[in-house]
C-alpha cells in the first residue's frame, strides 16, 4: 500500500504495556484458565467467546488511564493509524454525500487483556469492534498470526482487518446492528447465526467500499494488494476455521461466513463502491 505520506489518525489509544497480572478481572470476579480454555473452544465452534467471558464474570468496569498515543518509530501503529486515518477520510466524504456526519471510533492498542465497554477483550479474540463505546480493539500480535497460522500476509492483509472493523462501526451508526441484535434474540440459534453472517458479510462489503475509493482518491493500492485481502479473507472464513479445529465444517454454526462468501463480498464493495450494494440482508443467498 502506499501510505508513506498518509496522516496518521488523532484517535488511537495505546493501551500496550499496562498489563493485567493476577489472572483476568470481568465485573466482580476473576476469570481462571479452564474458563479462557471454554472461550478458546467456544470460538471454534461458531460461538463467540464474549458471551462465556462475561457470562462467567458479568460486566467488565471501563476504567483507564488517560488515553496514550503510540511512540514515534513504532512502524506497527503508525501503519494502523494511517489505515484508520484513511478510513475516516473515505466515511466522511460518503456520509457527507448522504447528509450525515461520520463520528469517528477510536482504535485501541492493547497487549493480552483490555476492559472494554463490551466486557473483558482478549488477544484470543482477534481484533474487534465495541459499539458501546465506539471503539475499535486490537492486539497487534494478530498481525503475527495472520502471516504464521493463518498464511495470510502484507500490510493490505492488514488494513484489511482494520477496515472490517470499521465497517462493524458504520453499521452501528446506521442502526444496523442494533436492529440485528434486537432481531437475534426472538429466533433459534440457527437463524441468529444466519443474521450474524449477514452482518459480518455486510462488514466484508463495505471493507471494499473503503478500498474503492481510497484507491480512487489516494491510489493507495499497488500490485498484489487486493490478493492479500482477498486472502485474508479466504484464511478466516468459519469453513476454513472449522475444518483446520475439527476436521469438518457445519455450516449452520457459522457466525461470520464461509471463504467463498466472506471473498464474494469484499469484492462486491471493492468493485462498486456503493453501500446500498452492500445489503446483504436483501439477497435470498449469500
Amino acid at each position: 500500500m502506499r501510505f508513506d505520506d498518509g496522516r496518521e489518525s488523532d484517535h488511537v489509544e495505546d493501551r500496550r504495556g499496562e498489563g493485567g497480572g493476577g489472572g483476568l478481572r470481568l465485573g466482580g470476579g476473576r476469570i481462571g484458565l479452564g474458563t479462557i480454555a471454554l472461550a478458546l473452544v467456544a470460538m471454534y465452534f461458531g460461538v463467540d467467546p464474549r458471551v462465556i467471558l462475561n457470562l462467567a464474570g458479568g460486566p467488565a468496569p471501563v476504567q483507564q488511564a488517560p488515553a496514550q498515543r503510540p511512540p514515534e518509530g513504532d512502524t506497527e501503529a503508525r501503519f494502523v493509524s494511517m489505515v484508520l486515518a484513511d478510513t475516516e477520510d473515505t466515511w466522511s466524504m460518503l456520509f457527507k454525500q448522504s447528509g450525515r456526519q461520520y463520528p469517528m471510533p477510536t482504535l485501541v492498542l492493547f497487549s493480552g487483556v483490555t476492559p472494554t465497554a463490551c466486557g473483558t477483550g482478549q488477544a484470543a479474540m482477534g481484533p474487534f469492534y465495541c459499539p458501546g463505546d465506539q471503539k475499535v480493539y486490537i492486539d497487534l500480535s494478530f498481525y503475527d498470526e495472520m502471516r504464521t497460522r493463518f498464511r495470510a500476509p502484507g500490510d493490505f492483509a492488514q488494513a484489511y482487518v482494520i477496515a472490517h472493523e470499521v465497517g462493524h462501526h458504520v453499521q452501528n451508526v446506521l442502526g444496523i446492528s442494533e436492529k440485528v441484535q434486537a432481531a437475534r434474540q426472538r429466533v433459534s440459534e440457527r437463524e441468529s447465526n444466519q443474521l450474524s453472517v449477514r452482518l459480518e458479510l455486510q462488514a466484508d462489503c463495505l471493507a471494499g467500499v473503503w478500498a474503492h475509493h481510497a484507491d480512487r482518491a489516494r491510489h493507495v493500492l499497488e500490485a498484489g494488494d487486493v490478493e492479500e485481502a482477498l486472502a485474508a479473507a479466504t484464511a478466516i472464513g468459519d469453513d476454513r476455521l472449522q475444518k483446520e479445529a475439527r476436521g469438518f465444517a457445519v455450516p449452520d454454526s457459522f457466525t461470520h461466513g464461509s471463504s467463498a462468501q466472506r471473498v464474494r463480498w469484499f469484492r462486491r464493495g471493492l468493485d462498486s463502491g456503493r453501500m446500498a450494494d452492500c445489503d446483504t440482508f436483501a439477497v435470498a443467498s449469500l
